[in-house]
């Protein structure tokens, strides 16, 4: 019998994970219910899913709950729908920073819950999902969980304990780069270049310097001197990235985003 699938909450994330799904998934099974209803409406039309018309409707019946909501409603959603799901059912969080003993404390007694921290590239296929068990959820429902999420790119598996780590790297991990792409534009600008060409040179240079670096699998550092010619223009402005603790920098933001991640689920526990 084909999977029914639930799906709270169509926002970016939400909507790149349902798209994602439907070519692999029966349409026909699949419910979405959104805090704007005309919303849920009209891109439930748009992607050949039903729409429910609460979230307790939307989760009767299903195997798979994904739950694409903001941390800071996702205990109020997930109290709601404890009534409804149906034994055995599946609950999937994307929700940052909250733990899945966090959400099996509302939900019925031996709900498996999986934890997901995806990234917004997932939009286009190219994105990083990263799952972990909580107490509940066997191999198999890992391994559910991944065949569901496997068109939106890349899909790891850690032990939950390392998830705010993850929420710092890929999670957010986007973000910066797409600041160090406006930062190269705006550079290329700055040499007389045209807007739409900076841009281009540099969206570009991110794109294949990444693809580079995944192909070869080699060290970014053997990559990095690859470029870097002795006494040589790379050579020089690598000193100055070091010399203005560019590094330091990435590293310390990243590690503002875990503990913050810590700190937004003891926020909402207490």
């Amino acid at each position: 019998m084909a999977e029914r699938i639930s799906l709270i909450g169509i926002g970016v994330m939400g909507e790149a994970i349902l798209t994602s799904m439907l070519p692999t998934v029966d349409a026909g099974g699949v419910r979405v219910a959104d805090g704007r209803p005309e919303h849920a409406r009209t891109r439930a039309a748009a992607l050949g899913v039903q729409a429910a018309g609460s979230n307790t409707e939307a989760v009767t019946g299903a195997d798979v709950v994904i739950l694409a909501v903001k941390p800071k409603d996702i205990g109020g959603i997930a109290t709601e729908i404890a009534p409804a799901l149906a034994p055995g059912a599946i609950v999937v969080s994307v929700a940052a920073g909250i733990s899945t003993a966090y959400l099996a404390s509302r939900l019925p007694a031996g709900t498996p819950v999986v934890r997901v921290m995806p990234n917004t590239p997932a939009t286009i296929g190219a994105g990083v999902s990263v799952l972990s068990a909580g107490e509940h959820a066997t191999g198999d429902h890992l391994d559910q969980v991944a065949t569901l999420l496997a068109g939106t790119g890349a899909v790891h598996r850690v032990e939950e304990s390392y998830q705010d780590a993850v929420t710092a790297i890929s999670g957010s991990g986007p973000a910066y780069v797409f600041y160090l792409i406006d930062a190269l534009a705006e550079a290329g600008v700055l040499g007389g270049l045209s807007r739409d060409l900076a841009r281009d040179l540099a969206v570009q240079t991110v794109a294949g310097a990444g693809a580079m670096a995944q192909q070869t699998g080699e060290h970014p550092v053997v990559l990095r001197e690859r470029v870097s010619s002795p006494a040589g223009t790379t050579v020089a402005a690598i000193r100055e990235l070091d010399e203005r603790g560019v590094r330091a920098a990435v590293i310390a933001a990243a590690e503002t985003v875990r503990l913050r991640s810590i700190e937004m689920g003891r926020e909402l526990a207490d």
